[in-house]
């Protein structure tokens, strides 16, 4: 086995470790997958992995439920860099205008990892947001949304950033999506990375 697949494996075996611990709440585990200074992106939330621990703890007391579940990688290693692309689902069940129901994002998990004193971790997660769906859990169930709001949402996750702001999120308008300026300029941000370059937030 080459060094980077070796690196690889790593690499893909923390991506899976963090679904995990993040949904069970495993706290202790679940920082043991970044780096110190790592930052998390996401629709409702953006900034260090400590903050994003301690407001998904606080949604959780709340009710909020948003579990993850992982498809297949792609994985760019040069040397202490590494680029990991990874399919992804982000599933969000809540009341919709009085209707529970889940909306499901299907999207890529975009990591920047880097090898610090022979250890792999995590120091930038962008996921990029390709398309959603909302369904009602009692299919029996009318849901009817407001369509101006909902048309003033970012096509990749449309439906998740109205079920977000409806129960007082405040989301990023302008994530990378499937196609566009945003997810260009994150791999243009990849490949930089790659290069050896300072990672540009």
């Amino acid at each position: 086995m080459t060094q980077d697949m070796q690196d690889q494996l790593k690499i893909r075996h923390l991506v899976e470790n963090w679904a995990v611990w993040r949904d069970a709440g495993l706290w202790d585990r679940f920082r043991t997958v970044w780096h110190d200074d790592g930052v998390m992106m996401a629709t409702w939330f953006q900034g260090p992995f400590e903050e994003f621990i301690r407001v998904t703890i606080e949604g959780w007391n709340k009710g909020v439920s948003i579990l993850h579940f992982l498809g297949g990688s792609s994985i760019d290693v040069q040397g202490t860099r590494a680029i990991a692309q990874t399919k992804m689902t982000i599933s969000q069940r809540g009341l919709v205008d009085g209707v529970l129901c889940d909306v499901v994002c299907t999207g890529r998990f975009y990591d920047f990892f880097e090898s610090r004193n022979g250890q792999w971790g995590l120091v930038h997660r962008q996921p990029i947001y390709e398309k959603d769906r909302i369904d009602p859990l009692d299919p029996s169930a009318v849901l009817k949304l407001d369509t101006a709001a909902l048309a003033q949402m970012p096509e990749g996750y449309r439906h998740l950033a109205y079920i977000q702001t409806r129960i007082g999120y405040t989301v990023k308008m302008d994530m990378p999506m499937l196609k566009g300026d945003a997810v260009q300029d994150l791999y243009r941000r990849g490949a930089s990375w790659l290069a050896g370059n300072a990672l540009e937030r």
